[in-house]
């Protein structure tokens, strides 16, 4: 026992079997709270020792293997993450201290392993040896087949291998049930390679190793269940590979009609083809081919539902008797996004129409009041006059209500309910709301029972990844970075000190870096502030904590704050009320400038001064145009409509350049701590290298909730970085900028041309967010907004499809009017750009719905027509010369309704 003990404290693992051999049961057992003590001692190692760590957890991985006697205990000892060492032991070398004991031990053992969600994938060599040593059954968790997957590659043991594996028959199957799909099926996309699984299992079921019908059977599941675009792609080339006969085609024809109607694009336009050729050979009924086209047609993919008119209009002319039964789904087609699908199904319906009954036709005839106002015409000459849809009524603009500010709840009250949300914090996602409750009440808590949150943190806590820090060690790495409100909770169990949180607290940003350095900076420095109070005098409460969801705070609560600070003889923390100061609304609340001079305090007569400053304190956002001249950007009145989107033309946005200097001048430096200090210089807003975009931070808009134009700018490369370089994520801030308060400018409205053309279908729902409630606030200035879309398609940011989609989702909701603004400011400039952009008809497209539904106006006519005049008059049938013609006649028909009361026309 002594020589085993000597060999694990040493890291000796290769000594242990032979150890191991040499001992009896007893002894074995003797050995184990030796090793549960080592296991302690190297669980509170600092990462300096990381080398030594690891040999000391391989010797131990092995050494409890071997002298655990039961199952469980076994199981759970090799499965311990605290037992993973960089460089894994073999799995051969824990199956060999094992092979000596009893064969229903072993696969007890082996299943419990493979049961363990955590840690099966990796463990799956050793399941598989000690599977082999019981002779029991295969384990089939999602886990182990997806380890066994990764471990049984084609190219790393050979196509022999695979084909005598006794796992292989089994757990092949199981893959396609398995959550997520394997990697090893997705891992690899070219067929020639080694180690593509698909064309390995296609191989093995010709051969006869894996059972033809239940790969068909696992395809056609799997397909119909659904996954990611990467899992759906490799399963299908599974099925293609095993080249289905047309008896396996037929005898699933139902399941192909769910996977038309539900699945993936690529897996909706697979099965659309086997039920073509399902229809092609007279085996399918036309029940079911009306079954499986109601629910593509309902679909917005337009090249989807064209394949299935397509092949509705086949089956009408194989046999013109079924118009009966697919008239009236082809009809639904009717109220399709798209105008070409609605012509298409139009001219279906108007050639089989006569052989219906006349209550078919009636019903038919209801049906095209859905069509747009462009095919009108065409259908009252099919059905006669129409009853009144969509297109009879005079036009009402439909856009969101007003969003109204939701006050903060107040702050949890006990330490169990504090500690309970920062833990919930902690482990989850941003919320600034929940961030600014959970400060809030841990400081008031702390202040009134100063040990409780202490103690009900120390447990709660004790697993995480700072847990097992030295203070040293704790301190080097908080005093970079707060890690969110992990700062505060290690405060409180003791584990930073005071110093180093006065000395972090008191740092001021190093000139030149990037605003969003700055907007970082200002909330760890009031997270270290708050936690350098902690250990040495509670606050009695937080002064910035914000009054409305947006992180705005009302002057009057803030004033009253500072009263109750004056009665308890509380001295204000410098960084919390700077916070309160950027937070407070300056709307010219003399009541409450008058209240806070009268309080006879420093902190009272900086508050009056604030408040009845009449433009605000903050920098004037200056920045040079393309010609080298200053253009002003505070406020979009004070700005030529092109200013953005002319320096947006310039190399690199322009946006590299300096901001000028501010408006108070020295006096912001000297009355602000150091932290804050930032927002008196010119800052960097660089559009390439900042570490600072990936994803962003969800508390810096609450920094400055009355600036939102600053935030703007600041924020603006990183929305461009969602449709230029397809990064995701990016466009979090803009409704939260489109609800802040603050002149809405060029920098907002180009971020919001940005956002619609991001890469990535959330960004652009959050850009179209942001677009309905400015246009709801009145507060839409289209014009600009319009040039910078066209600006940016125009350097190749934002492509036309993209743009389109979102200006589409807009218009979806009644904003049909709002949109026509946008793009009638766009499209001048894109129809003078040669080439035509490539997507121009899409957006022509959405244009000429957005006239038709809701009339141009006087005010909203095109300009530049001409251009719009000569892709017109383009012969051929394309797609641009289509949309640009349906585009001039909504335009030259002229107001048909009332003009629409837009974001810009209703201010």
């Amino acid at each position: 026992m002594t020589g085993l003990a000597v060999a694990v404290g040493e890291g000796r693992s290769h000594d242990v079997p032979g150890l191991l051999a040499t001992m009896t049961g007893e002894e074995r057992k003797a050995a184990l709270p030796v090793l549960k003590e080592i296991r302690a001692e190297v669980r509170g190692w600092d990462w300096g020792r990381w080398r030594e760590r690891g040999a000391v957890q391989d010797a131990l991985l092995v050494a409890g293997a071997g002298c655990l006697s039961g199952a469980a205990a076994a199981a759970a000892w090799i499965g311990a993450r605290d037992l993973r060492s960089f460089s894994a032991v073999s799995p051969r070398v824990i199956a060999g201290v094992l092979k000596d004991r009893d064969p229903a031990w072993l696969a007890d053992v082996a299943h419990r392993l493979a049961a363990r969600a955590s840690t099966a994938q990796e463990d799956a060599p050793l399941i598989k040896e000690l599977v082999a040593l019981s002779g029991c059954e295969t384990p089939t968790t999602d886990e182990y087949v997806h380890g066994w997957a990764l471990t049984v590659t084609p190219a790393r043991v050979g196509p022999e291998a695979v084909r005598e594996d006794r796992h292989t028959r089994v757990l092949v199957p199981r893959m396609f049930e398995a959550t997520p799909l394997p990697a090893a099926l997705t891992m690899y996309d070219d067929p020639d390679n080694p180690l593509h699984w698909p064309s390995a299992l296609a191989r093995l079921a010709a051969e006869g190793v894996l059972e033809r019908a239940a790969l068909v059977e696992g395809c056609v599941r799997r397909l119909l269940r659904g996954g990611r675009p990467g899992e759906m792609r490799a399963v299908l080339q599974v099925l293609r590979g095993l080249g289905l006969t047309p008896a396996e085609e037929s005898a699933h024809v139902a399941d192909w009609a769910g996977m038309s109607a539900d699945g993936l694009s690529t897996v909706a336009a697979h099965a659309q083809e086997v039920l073509g050729r399902v229809a092609e050979r007279g085996e399918l009924s036309t029940r079911a081919l009306a079954e499986a086209s109601a629910g593509v047609l309902f679909r917005t993919e337009k090249k989807l539902v064209r394949a299935q008119l397509s092949l509705l209009g086949k089956e009408l002319r194989r046999d013109p008797a079924a118009a009966p039964e697919l008239l009236p789904v082809i009809a639904e087609a009717f109220g399709h996004e798209d105008t070409g699908v609605q012509d298409r199904a139009l001219k279906l319906v108007a050639r089989y129409v006569p052989r219906v009954d006349a209550g078919l036709r009636e019903e038919l005839a209801a049906s095209a009041a859905l069509l747009g106002p462009v095919h009108r015409a065409r259908a009252e000459a099919v059905f006669g006059v129409l009853a009144d849809g969509a297109g009879g009524a005079a036009y009402e603009e439909i856009l969101p209500p007003v969003p109204v500010p939701r006050r903060l709840e107040a702050a949890p009250e006990s330490a169990a309910e504090v500690v309970e949300q920062l833990l919930v914090l902690v482990r989850g996602e941003e919320d600034v709301v929940a961030f600014e409750r959970v400060l809030d009440g841990l400081v008031r808590v702390a202040h009134r029972e100063r040990d409780t949150p202490a103690e009900a943190l120390r447990a709660a806590t004790a697993g995480q990844w700072w847990s097992d820090w030295t203070p040293r060690t704790a301190d080097e790495r908080f005093s970079q970075h707060t890690h969110g409100l992990e700062v505060v909770a290690a405060t409180l169990v003791g584990r930073l000190s005071a110093g180093m949180l006065d000395r972090a607290r008191s740092r001021t940003v190093r000139p030149g870096l990037c605003a969003h350095t700055g907007l970082a900076h200002t909330v760890s420095s009031r997270l270290w502030e708050v936690s350098y109070f902690l250990l040495t005098r509670p606050l009695p409460f937080l002064l910035a904590t914000p009054t409305w969801h947006t992180g705005a705070l009302d002057a009057g609560v803030l004033v009253e704050r500072l009263r109750e600070y004056g009665r308890l003889g509380a001295a204000p923390a410098a960084v919390d009320f700077a916070q309160a100061l950027l937070r407070v609304s300056r709307s010219g609340d003399e009541a409450a400038a008058k209240a806070a001079a009268e309080l006879g305090t420093r902190e009272g007569d900086r508050l009056a001064a604030w408040l009845s400053e009449p433009e605000g304190v903050l920098p004037a956002l200056r920045t040079a145009g393309a010609d080298g001249a200053d253009a002003t950007c505070a406020g979009a009145a004070a700005t030529p409509a092109a200013s953005w989107a002319a320096s947006a033309a310039g190399p690199g946005l322009g946006l590299g350049r300096r901001i000028a200097e501010t408006r108070q001048g020295p006096s912001f430096q000297w009355e602000f701590p150091r932290p804050l200090q930032w927002l008196g210089h010119p800052q960097e807003v660089p559009l390439r290298g900042c570490y600072h975009w990936e994803g962003g931070d969800r508390y810096w808009t609450a920094v400055l909730p009355q600036d939102r134009e600053a935030l703007a700018m600041w924020l603006l490369p990183g929305v461009m970085a969602a449709a230029e370089h397809d990064a995701r994520g990016n466009a979090w801030s803009l409704p939260a900028l489109a609800e802040a308060e603050g002149v809405p400018g060029p920098y907002l409205h180009g971020a919001l041309a940005a956002g619609l053309g991001a890469r990535f279908g959330e960004d652009r729902l959050s850009a179209v967010d942001a677009l309905l409630v400015l246009a709801a606030r009145g507060q839409l200035d289209a014009e600009p907004a319009g040039r910078a879309i066209a600006a940016l398609v125009r350097r190749g940011t934002v492509k036309l499809n993209r743009l389109a989609d979102s200006a589409r989702t807009a218009a979806a909701t009644g904003a049909y009017g709002t949109v026509w603004s946008l793009l009638a400011a766009a499209l001048p400039a894109l129809l003078a750009t040669t080439p035509a952009p490539r997507a121009l008809g899409e957006i022509l497209g959405v244009a000429a719905d957005c006239v038709e539904r809701c009339g141009a106006g006087a005010a909203l006519a095109l300009a530049g027509a001409e251009g719009l005049t000569d892709l017109a008059g383009r012969r051929g049938s394309s797609q641009l010369a289509v949309q640009a013609s349906r585009l001039l006649a909504a335009l030259r028909q002229g107001s048909e309704h009332s003009t629409p009361e837009t974001a810009k026309t209703s201010r």
